[in-house]
């Protein structure tokens, strides 16, 4: 399979699952399912409540949220993609901000709280600062943390 097909197909899969994402967050398949539900409720005096007439539903019910998971697993890793790419534009065209930040999402978990405590010295730095204006990095918090702990040490 040559690369143009690969990408063909996956661009027509693309915009498949996102009309079929967008149409499934309407409000008219929202009431639609409810129609769908009240019209199950209204024959169930007809079939007498049977078993076979909980297996429609049941089985209709679990056979969309199985596909729907999917869906909107893809929408959000989507969309999360996107988010972390426009974040990431904002750090590196943002003089003063840290790049060490981009791609944050790839860090590991004790990483994330590592820079989670700087944020917290920042916070700190902040409210001491009577200028609401005055700004502060992470290299600085960071400073403030080896100070604080050749501090602890003396």
């Amino acid at each position: 399979m040559s690369d143009s097909s690969h990408s063909s197909k996956n661009s027509f899969f693309g915009r498949f699952a996102e009309q079929i994402t967008k149409y499934s967050g309407s409000t008219a398949v929202f009431v639609g399912a409810v129609a769908l539900v009240l019209l199950w409720a209204m024959v169930g005096p007809i079939f007498h409540y049977s078993e076979t007439w909980q297996l429609v539903i049941n089985t209709s019910t679990t056979i969309i949220t199985f596909l729907m998971v999917f869906l909107i697993q893809r929408a959000q890793n989507k969309d999360s993609l996107v988010l972390h790419l426009k974040l990431n534009e904002l750090i590196a065209a943002t003089k003063g901000a840290s790049n060490r930040l981009i791609n944050a999402q790839d860090f590991s978990e004790e990483e994330i709280r590592l820079i989670h405590q700087f944020y917290c010295l920042l916070a700190d730095k902040a409210k001491a600062d009577n200028d609401l204006g005055e700004t502060h990095s992470i290299e600085e918090a960071e400073d403030n943390h080896h100070e604080k702990l050749a501090a602890h040490r003396e």
